[in-house]
């Protein structure tokens, strides 16, 4: 079989067969096939596209290319949950404990930020003593007795996503459907999940910028769960603005926990519910959606779902002491900033990505993967669309250290709200259910 052979049949538009992805996969992770030629493979994918069952084949083809978790220790049916990126997005720092105290195990392996996006495991980190490594044995046995762990993602999980990955940023083929479903679902495969809840971004803040763009990645990667033979559904949420008010590290645990204390913004609270209600059913603790939901809201309005969360920071090293103050554990920047308003009239919208990006200029981002991040940083929004705004009002606040400059931030915010003399309607935060 010869590599050349295999991106020729995929350039003229015909299907590749199991053994020739396989060969492909396995080769460029032993590194005997050159990046050119899978270079040139994944430029021929963007163009000819992959079916249903080549893009399965390819998800497990990258699941098999290193470590696969056995979650078989832990009791019950393990459903992840998975979000395509935002800004904004603390769902899992809600949903985990939300979803625990359902009843409904998780055991989950995240990720860290990378410019103008947030990563689960440096907003964990922003917790006092919070340990994100942990020993397999430590993981199974805190989702046995707790019902809940999240550490950092092992090295030698997907070792062929992270090779392809980096190859596709740098030959302009990562906006590939087949590619980035396959790239998702790997991982999550490969995480030893029984059953995946999907969390499918649209809008200026997400990387699938309209609603049918969502919806045909968030139908490739329900059909590749079918075909591997895992349970999968995906929410299309908005993110044509940010999620919650707060975007930064500790400011988004303080905005988690205040939604766990049921005090949390409309659209982050509703979105959570929704996620948590889809994975209690999955996880086959009420026997319709309605019922889960109606679960879901009891831990969170009772207190269950908060009280776990101090169980897990705890368990992880964590001073649980946060739960319940979050402003006296959590590190607190050294200077606020106050963006002001410079035009009047209704909010139609916020620029997600440009809020992200101040975000990151504040220190709260990773330009490279070597930066070092501020734990304390980020932006505060004080309005959001439908607000009616006046010359001289704050939109946000800037929270960063005192040697920080922070003009490029106050522009970036500053751009990314838009204006209409008018009110208009928002668009809806839930855009439906792909299963």
């Amino acid at each position: 079989m010869r590599t050349v052979d295999i991106i020729q049949k995929k350039r003229d538009g015909f299907p590749l067969k199991e053994k020739e992805i396989r060969f492909l996969i396995e080769g460029y992770t032993r590194g005997e096939i050159p990046d050119y030629q899978l270079s040139a493979w994944a430029m021929a994918v963007y163009f000819q596209g992959m079916n249903a069952q080549e893009t399965a084949i390819l998800t497990d083809a990258m699941a098999s290319s290193g470590e696969r978790v056995d979650l078989s220790p832990i009791h019950g049916v393990k459903v992840d949950k998975h979000s395509t990126g935002g800004v904004g997005d603390k769902t899992t720092l809600i949903v985990g404990p939300l979803v625990a105290a359902c009843g409904v195990p998780v055991a989950k392996m995240s990720g860290r930020g990378l410019g103008h996006t947030g990563g689960t495991i440096d907003k964990l980190e922003a917790i006092p003593g919070f340990h994100v490594e942990l020993t397999r044995e430590e993981f199974i046995t805190n989702v046995n007795t707790i019902g809940l762990s999240v550490i950092s993602q092992s090295g030698n999980v997907t070792p062929a996503d992270k090779k392809l990955y980096a190859l596709r940023d740098v030959t302009a083929t990562v906006d590939s459907i087949p590619l980035i479903a396959s790239s998702v679902m790997s991982k999550k495969i490969a995480s030893g999940a029984d059953a995946i809840v999907l969390d499918v971004k649209f809008g200026s803040g997400a990387f699938m910028k309209t609603k049918e763009e969502a919806e045909t990645l968030a139908r490739a990667m329900v059909e590749i769960g079918r075909e591997v033979g895992r349970k999968t559904i995906a929410i299309l949420s908005s993110m044509e603005q940010p999620l919650g008010y707060a975007v930064g590290n500790a400011l988004e645990v303080k905005e988690a926990i205040a939604t766990l204390n049921g005090k949390g913004p409309e659209d982050l609270t509703e979105l959570c519910l929704t996620l948590s209600a889809w994975m209690i059913y999955l996880g086959k603790k009420a026997p319709t959606i309605e019922e889960a939901r109606s679960l879901a809201e009891q831990a969170l309005y009772e207190g269950k779902a908060l009280s776990l969360f101090a169980d897990f920071v705890a368990a992880q090293g964590g001073n649980p002491i946060v739960s319940e103050k979050p402003e006296e554990v959590l590190p607190q920047a050294k200077r606020v900033v106050q963006v002001l308003s410079r035009e009047r009239g209704y909010i139609m919208g916020i620029h997600g990505e440009k809020v992200g990006l101040a975000a990151m200029k504040s220190g709260a981002g990773r330009e490279t993967k070597e930066s070092s991040i501020d734990p304390s940083a980020g932006v505060i929004l004080y309005k959001k669309s439908g607000d009616q705004m006046e010359v001289g009002q704050c939109l946000a606040e800037i929270h960063c250290d005192s040697a920080i400059d922070v003009s490029q931030a106050i522009e970036l915010l500053i751009e990314a709200y838009e204006f209409s003399p008018h009110p208009g309607e928002g668009s809806p935060l839930l855009g439906g259910v792909i299963q």
